[in-house]
């Protein structure tokens, strides 16, 4: 008998293609004869009101064909996905410096990147004041949408009766998302111009058709937007490749010739969002133990100059900010600030993040001023039996916190390491070691009910091998692979047998982003959904054959089995279309039991919580401020994993891309003018080969999902990200040991060299004097 193919590791079903530099992507589907190539003329100006365009100027470059404006779009100027509060091309209002404002298009994309780069010269606006950090705007009250509060208990009453009282105030910059394939979108006529296919690097093939169509002008049939991979998303191609498809579209229809829009990284940084920098004010109440007993706290993020999905972000940041913690009186009070600057949108955790690392500042400052064991202290705050209920109302039906701590603390010898620690820093004047714990409970479902579903379609060919298509996009994270197996356990069938198609408009409509790490969730339960309805048929037919009940026939190793008969798959799929019996069919799935009240942030918005934990050590140069994680160890919780190859690959690559986050990753913006300086690799830095921790285990928890889930397996791709939190405070816990014992470090997000430095300047200062 064959090994299962759910449940087995196997290779990304693109690796052998990975490895040779084969795998086509956007940028590398052949050009349709007369293709064109786009390019984006960029706002110099941070604010101002656009008061003309030399377009002539424009015009007379080498190989420019056409020059666009807002002007020359047909229907729609708005590209936002939620609010229509953000222009494809500015008109009027100049928001933000690398705001797009004109669209060259050349017969070759250098000829087109050299004239938009004269938007300098060409673009004429009068200066107006600009807002360009997020507590500014929330000082003058400028936000993209109303504030959010959500309170449970009596937070201001406890905070008066409570034994200690720690406040304070914390900064958190964004994140890069930093695919390796930047944005792009080649759109194609089709068909006398009654049509277009878009080619698109994205993760919401649907959200790309409607927006077009908008645009456009037309009816969404008109429009079919396919992907077949792409070279990393992490949250940037969910909404802010519109814009790209959407000039490369109307480009397209206007001159009836292909258009081809790949803009620079320069450019990609210039024009796109990307985390949002969150700003956070806290009062907290908590005994003698560490317990909290009541919190207040301000989460000010930097939504830019547009909604985008800022509402989403910030309700999922404060549905995280309790993380594995029993918190039983707090107000949160969420505010999206609006400033001149890109509009920041989704990255893996899509807020979580950002909420979850509020409440772990805090517990670590409660254990510093207690002067308790950090971990001993999160632990004495965990969910519980009696105490599992959510702020948001909704109960944690696993709790995997404590059995999971023991067995990482265990594993990863901690207490043994903590008086090691003690003992080195005590003999070591300038490198100073720190240690930390932290944990991980993510919600998994979008926070937005009715996207939680998915469809997809199998056929099932004469010589049977299967093909799929479902409405999940791949982006390197093994989602074909994990549905490709599912389909092939569903029917019996060896992993090779079955193959995905591109991601399709024109065959899946109506699909949900592959965001939220809802991928294999929702598409693998559609795709197992319709390989069952086929399933069924091909059962009646062998039953009828074999002479026994359908119900008893068994799809196992290629065969067909019962009544002790058996038969090849092939051979029952070849009689069965002679049989005229339907060998495709479509499948659904809907997420149940979820519902969400966004007024009153209450609610189910979850199916289930994964879980995790991380325990890390920096090492801190004291005198530099150069600092290193030498050792992680991370448990995470998968549920019966579907293919534990992939899932570790997707637990350590979240852990060092929020290590990188939280350590090295920093955006700076000048001060005037609002230019983002920190625009390529050589100013924004993110973790390679060499920051990996050299001491670096990966274990899956291996528990089952208590919730029916596609194989009783837990979603992988966002939860992982916020294990990073414990290289953060390993810095932090490496900073105290440079000063006075008690003491409490300011260490800022991202914890640079500079960081570090101004952290240790800050504790050692107020030191006794000797």
């Amino acid at each position: 008998m064959n090994e299962p193919v759910v449940g087995r590791s196997r290779p990304h079903e693109s690796a052998h293609l990975h490895v040779r530099g084969a795998a086509p992507y956007t940028d590398d589907l052949p050009e349709p004869a007369g293709t064109l190539h786009a390019a984006l003329g960029l706002s110099p100006l941070a604010h101002g009101t656009l008061t003309g365009i030399d377009l002539d100027l424009i015009r007379r470059q080498p190989g420019v064909v056409a020059v666009l404006t807002a002007a020359d779009i047909p229907a729609e100027n708005n590209c936002g996905p939620l609010l229509h509060d953000d222009p494809i091309l500015a008109s009027g209002e100049l928001r933000y410096v690398g705001q797009p404002v004109f669209a060259v298009i050349a017969t070759h994309r250098d000829l087109a990147r050299r004239a938009a780069a004269l938007a300098k010269q060409a673009i004429q606006a009068e200066p107006l004041p600009a807002v360009l950090t997020a507590l500014d705007a929330h000082a003058a009250g400028q936000y993209v949408l109303p504030p959010m509060h959500l309170t449970r208990g009596e937070p201001a009453e406890q905070l008066a009766q409570a034994p200690h009282r720690l406040q304070g105030t914390w900064s958190l910059g964004g994140q890069e998302q930093f695919y390796l394939e930047g944005q792009i979108s080649l759109a194609v006529p089709q068909e006398g111009g009654e049509g277009l296919l878009v080619h698109c690097s994205t993760q919401h093939p649907s959200e790309m058709q409607q927006l077009v169509a908008h645009a456009l002008g037309w009816p969404a049939h008109r429009v079919a937007v396919q992907c077949r991979r792409m070279g990393g998303g992490f949250g940037g191609k969910e909404s802010q490749s519109a814009l790209f498809a959407c000039v490369a579209s109307i480009a397209a229809l206007r001159l009836g010739k292909p258009v081809k829009l790949r803009v620079d990284r320069d450019d990609d940084f210039l024009i796109t969002g990307r985390r949002h920098g969150f700003d956070y004010r806290w009062d907290v109440g908590f005994d003698d133990a560490g317990r909290i007993l009541a919190v207040d706290i301000d989460l000010i993020s930097n939504a830019g100059h547009s909604a985008d999905l800022s509402a989403p972000v910030m309700a999922r940041a404060l549905c995280h900010f309790d993380n594995a913690y029993w918190l039983p009186h707090l107000a949160m009070h969420g505010y999206c600030a609006k400033t001149n600057t890109q509009s920041n949108t989704a990255f893996r955790g899509f807020g979580g993040p950002q909420g979850a690392i509020a409440i772990e500042m805090i517990l670590d400052g409660v254990a510093r001023r207690l002067g308790l064991d950090p971990a001993e202290v999160r632990q004495r705050n965990f969910y519980a039996a009696g105490q599992d209920v959510t702020p948001y109302g909704q109960t944690v039906d696993e709790l995997h916190a404590q059995a999971l701590t023991a067995q990482l603390l265990a594993s990863s010898r901690y207490a043994e390491r903590r008086a090691d620690i003690a003992a080195f820093n005590a003999a070591s004047p300038v490198l100073k070691k720190g240690l930390a714990f932290t944990p991980v409970k993510f919600g998994i479902s979008f926070n937005v009910a009715h996207l939680n579903q998915a469809g997809a379609l199998v056929h099932v060919y004469t010589d049977g091998s299967v093909l799929v298509n479902h409405g999940g996009t791949e982006m390197g994270q093994g989602l074909n692979t994990k549905v490709a197996q599912v389909v092939a356990h569903e029917l019996g069938l060896p992993f090779d047998a079955v193959r995905c198609s591109a991601t399709d408009t024109s065959k899946v409509a109506n699909t949900s982003a592959t965001a939220a790490s809802t991928g294999s969730d929702l598409n693998g339960k559609a795709a197992q959904d319709a390989a069952r309805r086929i399933k069924t048929r091909l059962a009646t037919l062998a039953g009828v054959r074999f002479g026994c009940a359908a119900e008893t026939v068994v799809f196992t190793d290629g065969e067909v089995r019962g009544g002790g008969h058996r038969l090849p798959f092939k051979d029952l799929v070849a009689a069965a279309y002679l049989e005229r019996i339907q060998l495709w069919s479509d499948g659904f799935y809907a997420t149940p039991g979820l519902h969400w009240d966004r007024t009153k942030l209450q609610g189910h918005p979850f199916y289930y919580f994964a879980w995790g934990g991380a325990v890390c050590e920096a090492l801190v140069d004291t005198l530099t401020g150069e600092s290193r994680i030498t050792q992680a160890d991370l448990l995470h919780d998968v549920g019966t994993s579907l293919n534990p190859a992939l899932d570790i690959g997707q637990v350590e690559g979240g852990f060092i891309q929020g290590m990188g986050w939280l350590t090295m990753e920093e955006l700076v913006w000048h001060p005037t003018t609002g230019q983002l300086t920190t625009h390529a690799p050589s100013t924004y830095k993110i973790p390679t080969a060499n920051d990996c921790p050299v001491e670096f285990r990966t274990t899956l928890f291996g528990v089952a999902n208590a919730n029916d889930t596609i194989h009783r397996s837990k979603a992988v791709g966002e939860p992982p990200l916020l294990l990073g939190f414990a290289a953060l405070l390993a810095i932090k816990d490496a900073c105290a040991a440079a000063g006075p014992e008690g003491c409490d470090p300011p260490l800022r997000a991202p914890a640079t060299a500079e960081a570090v430095l101004d952290a240790i300047d800050a504790i050692t200062a107020t030191a006794p004097q000797a």
